[in-house]
């Protein structure tokens, strides 16, 4: 299943949860409604009577469920994904960790996060969690954030500690996340009545105690068909994580397969989930709110409430000859001697110097080089990372030097960094620069920049937008205050020459785009509903300044852009006019094109592709402003196997 096609499928998702919900608040106010009839006696008066208590009851149960579900949601929209972290006991793991095992676990999460094509997320250790388990939540790519439990981190190696956070990594490229935080605001909702309910009791056992004769007490009646509709609720909000979650697991595990290159990974995990006398249980009161989050069952339900489908089942699925017998003698063995991620990383040569995998990197091409390409192979990479894309993002991280990388996981030294990236090697360009720098920052800010610049000044093309990528985590850090000076410091930068390069719109563009959805949850502009059609102005705009890009040659230029044209256009004739602002011009179709249906997306992708890939070959300037139109497009697009033309 392909990303475009993932994306409908959610939304069928996202329409079965409402029906769903509906079906549950339906029965809640069911159950409700008869409680109250027979607690005030409605029955035995004139049918008015009845009616009136029937609709007091339901209205008052369904501004309650809404108005729980809203409150939930809406703390949930205010702290994204990292919320649903630090309510469930996550302790968030600095950027620059230097503890073992979690320096190991934010360079798997980097790792994963460049050749997914999306941003780098928050990430979190539930520590007081010893058994297997982890889940991504979020509400965009931009605010998300991962955690693993205490267990994961002690239990798994660094391969089982991969295929994990690739399968969460499938959850968050293929829009699950939007998905799972909204069914957590709602299962609250239908929860919520149990709480009321509860605190009826109480009041009733507390009044009864001042009274001799408490039988038809109202209260205790109402009291007890909350905690009732609030067992209905339960039992509905487990069907419903039911009925969105176990297939949307089996086609994560095999994201997470194709991502890693090896199924050994997430088939081992799961092994010791199911081996271990702590599985993957969760001791937190609030596993029912997440379970359908979770990467393994966070309690023990029957069957027909399960969230996940049987371990032995997705073992067998990624393990064919795996045999139940296996288990059991893995048990045995583990009984005696829990195992140890970091002693089986060390056994398995999967760590070494810097947490680096023992494999050599493969080399990167000359600074000028450009590499063959297909215009269909890119279509088809969007949200579906090979190992290819995972060999690549795993070289160029490498390929920073260390001293470069300890910086950009500072929060105090990752702002400079990015600075000293936009720095111009033109005198000229670079005294403006610094004079700029030095009126909003200070002299002292300027010369750090300066020095920067100066240490960056050999760093490989290729590797400068990873490296700013890499840096976004520690810059989301900052007061909000601050992120806006950031932003405005950044394009002052890029405008002071009066040209902006490819590379200075990628780089500002997506830390803009990342900065304001890790704040805001919405993206920098409001979004225009759009057929392709309604957005034909933007559409060629885009496919324009792509070509203008791409080719320097106007008679290429123009073949390459009618070649994208015909594909999301068809049967249209429009003349080639190159945007007199260059990239600038794609400030204005984003509203308009982000807001394109899945199947539009894909045409507009494949449109991209065409106009970038028409000769054949990419530069290292047309890959950055391809991936910056698929991310600004929310079509996460892994970094491109490069071969030598």
């Amino acid at each position: 299943m392909d990303f475009f096609e993932r994306q409908r499928q959610v939304k069928r998702l996202s329409a079965r949860l409402v029906l769903l919900f509906v079906v549950a608040v339906v029965g809640i106010v069911a159950a409700v409604d008869l409680a109250a009839a027979f607690a005030f006696r409605s029955f035995q008066g004139p049918v008015s009577e009845l009616v009136t208590t029937v609709v007091v009851a339901s209205i008052a149960t369904v501004a309650v469920i809404l108005l729980a579900s809203l409150f939930r949601t809406v703390g949930l929209r205010a702290g994204g994904g990292g919320r649903v972290a630090r309510d469930l006991g996550g302790v968030h793991v600095p950027e620059d960790t230097t503890d073992l095992r979690l320096r190991r676990l934010r360079n798997v999460v980097e790792e994963v996060a460049l050749a997914s094509g999306v941003p780098v997320p928050e990430v979190y250790v539930l520590e007081h969690e010893p058994g297997i388990n982890a889940f991504a939540a979020g509400w965009t790519p931009a605010d998300a954030a991962v955690a693993v439990t205490r267990g994961a981190l002690d239990r798994l190696n660094r391969d089982e500690l991969q295929g994990v956070i690739a399968h969460e990594f499938s959850h968050v490229v293929n829009g699950d996340m939007r998905l799972n935080i909204r069914l957590i605001g709602l299962l609250f909702g239908i929860l919520f009545l149990a709480i009321i309910g509860r605190t009826f009791l109480r009041a009733s056992v507390f009044g009864a105690g001042r009274r001799r004769d408490s039988g038809g007490n109202p209260v205790v009646i109402v009291g007890l068909a909350l905690l009732a509709a609030g067992f209905i609720g339960l039992l509905a909000g487990r069907l419903i994580q039911a009925s969105v979650s176990r297939q949307r697991e089996y086609l994560a595990d095999a994201s997470a397969v194709q991502f890693t290159r090896q199924a050994s990974g997430i088939a081992g995990a799961l092994k010791k989930i199911a081996g271990l006398p702590d599985g993957s249980q969760l001791r937190s009161p609030k596993v029912d709110e997440v379970g359908h989050l979770l990467f393994g069952p966070g309690a023990r339900l029957s069957a027909l409430f399960a969230t996940h489908p049987p371990l032995i089942r997705r073992i067998q699925v990624l393990e064919p000859s795996f045999e139940p017998a296996e288990l059991r003698e893995l048990a045995q063995r583990w009984s005696a001697a829990p195992p140890s991620g970091i002693a089986e990383d060390v056994a398995l040569g999967l760590s070494g110097p810097g947490e680096a995998a023992a494999q050599a990197p493969a080399p990167l091409p000359a600074p000028g080089a450009v590499v063959s390409v297909r215009p269909d192979e890119v279509t088809a990479a969007v949200a579906a990372p090979t190992p290819g894309s995972f060999r690549r993002a795993e070289t160029l991280i490498d390929k920073i030097p260390d001293r470069i990388l300890a910086r950009a996981r500072r929060g105090d030294l990752a702002t400079p960094l990015v600075f000293g990236l936009l720095l111009s090697e033109h005198p000229d360009v670079r005294a403006s620069q610094l004079a700029v720098l030095a009126a909003r920052h200070g002299e002292a800010a300027g010369q750090a920049v300066a020095t920067e610049a100066d240490d960056l000044a050999g760093l490989h093309p290729l590797l400068r937008l990873p490296l700013a990528q890499l840096a976004f985590p520690a810059l989301r850090v900052h007061p909000i205050a601050e992120r806006e000076e950031l932003i405005g410091s950044v394009d002052a930068l890029i405008r002071a020459d009066g040209r902006i390069s490819v590379f200075e719109y990628a780089l500002s563009r997506l830390l803009h785009r990342d900065l304001y959805e890790a704040t805001y949850n919405a993206p920098p502009w409001r979004v225009h509903r759009r057929t392709l059609p309604a957005a034909r102005p933007a559409v060629l705009t885009l496919l324009a300044v792509l070509a203008q890009a791409g080719h320097r040659d106007p008679g290429r230029a123009e073949k390459a852009f009618r070649a994208g044209v015909t594909l999301v256009l068809p049967g249209e004739s429009v003349p080639y006019v190159p945007p007199q602002q260059g990239v600038l011009a794609l400030d204005s179709v984003w509203p308009d094109l982000d807001g394109l249906g899945s199947r539009d997306k894909e045409r507009l992708v494949a449109a991209v592709t065409a106009v970038i890939g028409d000769d054949g070959t990419m530069t290292v300037e047309e890959q950055e402003l391809t991936r910056t139109v698929c991310g600004m497009l929310r079509c996460p697009l892994p970094p491109m196997t490069e071969l030598p033309a």
